[in-house]
């Protein structure tokens, strides 16, 4: 096998994990997504609140089963922040944008779905980058 198909095998790989993970790591946001917006807060409070969580829960499933660790871990932490910061910013910028039309509104699960869709390309990449300091 060639040098570049092992590189390419080893990040469809770690893709997979990455996609594991972030599905555990979903399904904490989801699930907290959907029983606060519309019983407790608006769409976007709902949206910060869950999407905490589940950054953390990403955070440690990313540090010891995807990424090998290039930093030190609380260096590696407060990037890891940062970076879910942007797709905070990014995730509840959609989620509250998409919720001021009414498919959108009335179907959340669909709404944070968009949202999420999204920002999992931009997380893989820059978490790449705070694990590993290389974005490919």
């Amino acid at each position: 096998m060639s040098v570049w198909m092992q590189k390419a095998r080893q990040l469809v790989m770690m893709k997979a994990k990455y996609a594991t993970a972030s599905a555990i790591a979903t399904a904490v946001d989801y699930t907290l997504y959907l029983m606060l917006v519309d019983r407790v807060f608006s769409p976007a409070p709902s949206n910060v609140i869950s999407y905490t969580c589940g950054v953390l829960v990403n955070f440690v499933l990313q540090r010891f089963f995807v990424f090998e660790l290039q930093r030190r871990a609380s260096h590696a932490f407060l990037l890891a922040m940062l970076v879910s910061l942007g797709g905070m910013a990014i995730s509840t910028g959609i989620v509250a944008g998409l919720s001021m039309l009414a498919f959108f509104a009335q179907h959340q699960f669909i709404t944070k779905l968009c949202a999420t869709g999204i920002v999992f390309f931009y997380n893989f990449y820059f978490k790449r980058y705070v694990f590993e300091k290389r974005f490919v």
